[in-house]
């Protein structure tokens, strides 16, 4: 198995959901410390919790749910670049360079969310007019290292607009720190969960070299 970087934060009762979402939290049923004979547990939280996937219905009233998103989209080579932009501004595309984009799914590295379990409003976002850049050159997904790719105060949701209007996916929370930019393998594969707004994921980069064929 080749080496891979995990960018999932850890789900527990102290991530940062949200302010008034549903935090995450493990309901204990049976266990072995009690005398029971199996663990079992069952777990209550948002669907947006850490690294996950919006569907459609999260941002528009006719859209489809995780169920019904193509799952390929969050499969298969992906490029990370790096930006640096002022506390809580819109990346757009003269804040990288646009024009080494090469792969279907792309991840900005932010740095403005640095701790997934302590919540900041100042996260950076994305830009509409940046998501239709990448589109015409043939992303079909994008992501970020902070809980939204539109900012924390946003209504409208405009770059989820513009995502549903393209067809593209969406890739949020993601843990980025020690990821160097560059071309990867990206697995980051939604539950079919029926009708939900988002998934959680267990995302993984691979080196853009790895041979599946191999595993």
């Amino acid at each position: 198995m080749p080496h891979y970087f995990d960018i999932s934060p850890l789900i527990s009762p102290e991530l940062a959901v949200f302010p008034g979402d549903t935090p995450f939290e493990r309901l204990i049923a049976m266990d072995f410390d009690r005398g029971d004979h199996l663990g079992l547990s069952s777990i209550r939280g948002t669907v947006h919790l850490g690294a996950h996937t919006d569907a459609p219905n999260h941002y528009d009233p006719n859209g489809v749910g995780m169920d019904g998103v193509d799952p390929t989209l969050y499969l298969g080579r992906c490029q990370v670049f790096r930006v640096a932009c002022a506390s809580g501004a819109r990346i757009c595309a003269k804040d990288f360079a646009l024009d080494r984009v090469n792969c279907a799914r792309v991840l900005f590295a932010t740095g403005s969310f640095p701790d997934p379990n302590q919540w900041n409003d100042d996260f950076n976002s994305l830009e509409p007019n940046l998501i239709q850049a990448l589109y015409d050159k043939g992303v079909r997904l994008v992501g970020i290292d902070t809980p939204s790719i539109d900012p924390a105060t946003s209504k409208a949701l405009e770059s989820h607009q513009k995502v549903k209007d393209l067809g593209m996916g969406i890739l949020e929370g993601v843990v980025l720190q020690d990821v160097s930019p560059g071309a990867y393998i990206l697995s980051a594969l939604p539950l079919k969960i029926k009708d939900a707004d988002a998934s959680p994921v267990r995302a993984l980069l691979f080196p853009a070299d790895s041979d599946w064929r191999t595993w």
